[in-house]
């Protein structure tokens, strides 16, 4: 009798297990199991079945938010407004996955030593460069400007700095002498992405800053970046709060009611990571 009631102790402890402080749950989704990856995940498999009905982590506002959200996948969502805060709740085992591009997802996986990503992605987009909706003027001249860099080699080398691992490779670097008669455009961001955009000590780096760094050299304007949460950066352009978002942002059909794009600068992949 006492071991049945232990046992049935243990059961009701294990269930009533909370996710984390910080993180919201989407109640609109299907219930999931609330038991965590306890064998070894066979990374070749096919990672959108692996989601069903599974303890998913995404960043809020993100195309993995959009994507956990659908119904046929039955996930418990844990939205968080730091990836860093979801890679913990994963190390911790209050999630089965997390749902991220495929670069920031690399940048994590060689930082923590225990996490892992499925073979196969979930889907393959484009990223590009938000800006007001109607402002045909600047979005031409962005266009532009990103058809020379990438005809110059400098995304190259951008990619070469922060995604390739070329050795020695520096990325964008300011010409000496450039002017900026032009005044100054305000970067949205969200400095919580590596390596599109993190914090070097009080400095946002990465892909994204040295992307607009180079469309704003080219177009005679000063650059100055503003980090705010994911899901407010529409919302500063929209707004003219920004003149211009760039936070690995993929472009979607609802974003486009609110947003005009540039051309795709990059290429946005979105992949399960999970605990090793």
């Amino acid at each position: 009798m006492k071991k049945l009631i232990a046992l049935t102790m243990a059961a009701l402890l294990a269930f009533s297990m909370t996710a984390c402080g910080g993180a919201k749950t989407n109640s609109g989704s299907t219930a999931a199991s609330s038991n965590v990856q306890a064998a070894t995940v066979d990374l070749s498999g096919d990672p959108v079945a692996f989601l069903k009905g599974k303890k998913v982590a995404v960043q809020q506002g993100t195309t993995g938010d959009s994507f956990v959200a659908d119904p046929d996948l039955g996930c418990e969502v844990m939205q968080f407004s730091k990836y860093a805060d979801a890679v913990t709740a994963l190390e911790q085992g209050k999630v089965d996955a997390i749902v991220i591009d495929k670069y920031p997802a690399e940048a994590f996986v060689a930082q923590k030593g225990d996490l892992a990503t499925f073979e196969t992605p979930l889907t393959s987009d484009s990223f590009a460069i938000a800006l007001k909706k109607g402002n045909t003027e600047l979005t031409e001249k962005f266009n532009q400007a990103i058809a020379e860099l990438k005809a110059d080699g400098t995304l190259d080398a951008i990619m070469d700095k922060y995604i390739n691992g070329v050795e020695g490779a520096t990325g964008y670097v300011t010409p000496e002498g450039t002017e900026y008669p032009n005044g100054k455009l305000v970067m949205a961001t969200n400095a919580t992405y590596p390596p599109y955009e993190y914090l070097e000590g009080e400095n946002i780096v990465g892909i994204d800053p040295e992307v607009a760094k180079a469309i704003c050299d080219k177009l005679g304007y000063e650059l100055e970046i503003q980090d705010m949460e994911f899901d407010a950066i529409f919302a500063a352009v929209s707004s003219g709060k920004a003149d211009f978002g760039a936070a690995g942002l993929t472009v979607t059909p609802d974003r486009e009611k609110n947003v005009d794009f540039t051309e795709e600068y990059s290429e946005g992949i979105l992949v399960c990571m999970v605990k090793k």
